[in-house]
This record gives structure tokens, sequence and C-alpha cells, in this order.
């Protein structure tokens, strides 16, 4: 079974890299394709990787202005050709699991979630500093996004959806149902902590949609220590609005992280996440997590057992929680234990067995089918069913269409 993997752009480190980084292990022969490649934005352990980029690569100021290259990604990906390979995986959070596959390989999009920028625009769109040209020129260039985001979604043999949150955005822009197997964390790396040196941390890219301002509004509030680890764009807007008790570490090594995680009080985790791999981190030291409740975290965290969640994003309701927050109502050591279902051993087991069932069930399905265009089979006479695809019944006359007719 010979594997290409297909990621989105290998630019900066957040936790789909993380999560690359283990198909490597599990595929060490497989190549990388992705539209552009960063080596000092990413791990070092890439650089022994085969990668391949795509025109892009060679494209003026791509490496700090990737961004104003929106229009051309869609285009990158399509031009891959992936022929020699009988499983194509893709690492996808925009463009990957858009690429173009043969009848005879079989596609399988492990899926961050579908195009945030595309399906969320009017929120993302605020959080953003865009100039006023761009917010005039933008609306076109998403409208012909997310027609192609909703049309090559059909490409895709088989989603994974990596929490409960993406599984839902999937079958309401896809029309697709998926299997859910949760991004890993190597809880071997981390040690379980009850030193408490007082501060609370957050470990994040800096995004405006992580919606690190409410944090740092609440802890200039409360005057209480917040550490912040990471970094990113949004980095110039929070340091001027933070107060004397936040720091910014920016980007800390592993070991590092690991100390500086191992000493804070708890993981402040603010945003609307797909799963988010810092609160499973924080867990595998025994350190509790202040979370809002909603996305991945919800199926991470358990309220008043490894964490609290506050409800809304707003400094107000984090200061609230933050004040009835008690350390000493948190066992570290069942907090670790919790953790440990999101082990990288788990994960890589889970992935091996579904990439090696799909593939056959994919592989004898075509085997059987003596016209792949109407699904007849050769033995029954019958349609082939995709139990992953909604009815029809269930979809527009016009969304059908859209997405290249699905089975009845």
């Amino acid at each position: 079974m010979k594997v290409a993997i297909v990621h989105d752009f290998l630019n900066q480190m957040g936790g789909a890299e993380h999560v690359l980084k283990i198909f490597r292990e599990i595929y060490p022969e497989a190549p990388i394709y992705t539209t552009i490649y960063v080596p000092s934005a990413v791990c070092p352990s890439f650089k022994s990787a085969d990668i391949r980029t795509s025109f892009m690569q060679k494209l003026p100021m791509i490496k700090k202005h990737a961004r104003r290259y929106l229009p051309l990604y869609q285009y990158a990906i399509e031009l891959f050709d992936l022929s020699e390979f009988d499983v194509v995986i893709s690492s996808s959070s925009s463009f990957a699991k858009g690429v173009i596959t043969p009848p005879h390989t079989c596609h399988i999009c492990y899926c961050y979630t579908p195009m945030r920028f595309v399906w969320n625009y009017h929120t993302y769109i605020e959080q953003e500093p865009f100039s006023r040209f761009t917010k005039i020129c933008l609306p076109y260039i998403i409208h012909r996004l997310r027609r192609w985001d909703e049309i090559t979604a059909n490409r895709v043999d088989y989603y994974i959806a990596i929490s409960e949150e993406v599984r839902r955005r999937i079958r309401k822009y896809y029309r697709r149902d998926a299997t859910i197997i949760h991004p890993p964390v190597d809880t071997s790396k981390f040690r379980v902590s009850t030193q408490d040196d007082g501060y609370f941390m957050i470990l994040s890219r800096l995004l405006p949609y992580k919606r690190i301002d409410v944090a740092i509004q609440a802890f200039n509030s409360l005057k209480l220590p917040l550490k912040i680890v990471g970094t990113g764009r949004d980095l110039s807007r929070l340091q001027q609005m933070a107060g004397p008790t936040i720091e910014f570490l920016g980007r800390l090594s592993d070991e590092e992280m690991l100390e500086c995680l191992q000493r804070c009080r708890a993981l402040v985790f603010p945003g609307l996440e797909d799963f988010g791999l810092a609160p499973v981190e924080a867990m595998s030291c025994g350190k509790p997590v202040i979370a809002y409740a909603g996305g991945g975290a919800l199926e991470t965290v358990v309220d008043g057992e490894t964490g609290l969640f506050f409800y809304d994003q707003t400094a107000e309701a984090i200061m609230a929680t933050v004040s009835r927050f008690d350390p000493q109502r948190f066992d570290p050591y069942k907090i670790r234990q919790h953790a440990e279902q999101f082990d990288v051993s788990v994960f890589k087991e889970q992935i091996s067995t579904y990439v090696r069932e799909k593939f056959h069930i994919y592989r004898t399905s075509a085997l059987l089918a003596s016209d792949e265009r109407y699904g007849v089979l050769a033995r029954t006479g019958e349609r082939m069913v995709y139990p992953d695809r909604v009815p029809r019944s269930r979809v527009s006359g016009d969304e059908y269409q859209a997405a290249g007719g699905m089975n009845d």
C-alpha cells in the first residue's frame, strides 16, 4: 500500500502540523505534498521529510505574505500528480482535501475543519484587521472559494473528523458523514506536577479567532499573573492592550514549554476551537483547564473534574470563573489519567486500522463494480451504497447538483 500525505501549507507550527508529524511516524516513506514550505517556521524534524511543494513556493514574498496569494491555493493543490499512490491522506483545514486523485486511489481526509474563513466569513472578517479595500474585494474571492470547497468535498472517499464539532460542520456543509478520531498528544513527554507558582497560562498561536484578547482583559481587571506562550500576527495588538500582570513569552522550546506548564496554576483556553491540543497537554501535566464551553473543549475537558467552563466569550465570564476556581478541588493524577485517552499510541492504532480497512473496502468495491458511473454491482445488479453520504432526499435539488449528485 503506497501512501502519500497532502497538507495545506507548512508555514506555521500549529495543531495540524503536530498531527502531521505523527502521520509521518505512521507512514515514514510517504511523501508530503504541500503548497508552500517554510523550514524556519516549522519543526526541524520536517527537514528530513520528502516534501514536495507546488509552483507557489517560487512566488515572490510568499514566505512573508502567504495570505495575499489566497486565490491561487486551489489551483496549486489541484496540480499535484498523485497517480502513483494507492492511498492519499489529506491533512486539511482548507485546501488539501481538494486534491484530484485517480479512480484507483483511495482518498481519506483527516479534516480539522471545513474552511473556517469561507463558512464563518462574517465572524472571521470582524476579527481580522483588513484594509477597507481588502474588505470590499474579499467577498467575491470568498464566494468562489466557498463554491470550490463545496464541490471538491465529493473528491474525498472517506472523512475523519477531529471532534464532534467538526463532524457536525462536515455534515452541514458537505452533506457527508465522518468518523471521529481525536488528534494525539504524546503524554509520555509530560509529567504530573503539583508545583504551583501562582500564574495562569495560555498556550496558543496568537490569532484573532483564538480570543486571547478577552482573557487579557479579564486578567488586567483581576490583576492576576498570566503568561502567554506563542507567536502570531495578533501579537502587536495584544501587547498594546496588556497590563503589567501579562507576560508574553514568545515561542518556547518543548522543554521550556513543559516547564512552564508544570509550574502554572491552570491553563486558560478562551477560544472556540475545533479540538485544541493545549488543554490535553496541560492535563497531561495534571493541570486543570479553564475553558470556553464550546467546540473541542467539550470533548476534552470535564467540568468540575479536569477544569471549569465559562459560557460566554467575555472578560466578565472569565473573571467570574477564575474567581471561583479553587486548585485544591482538582486531583492532578485523575486529570492525567483522563488525558491519557488522547495519547499518540491510541491515535496511531486508530489511524492505521482505519486506513487499512477503508483501503480494503475501496479496492474490493472497485473490483466488484462493473459500472463505476452508476455503481452497479456485478454480482447482485444493485447500486453501490456509500454509507457516509447523505441521501438526496435530505438535501435540496440545488445542493444535490452542486455536490455532483450523491446516492439516493
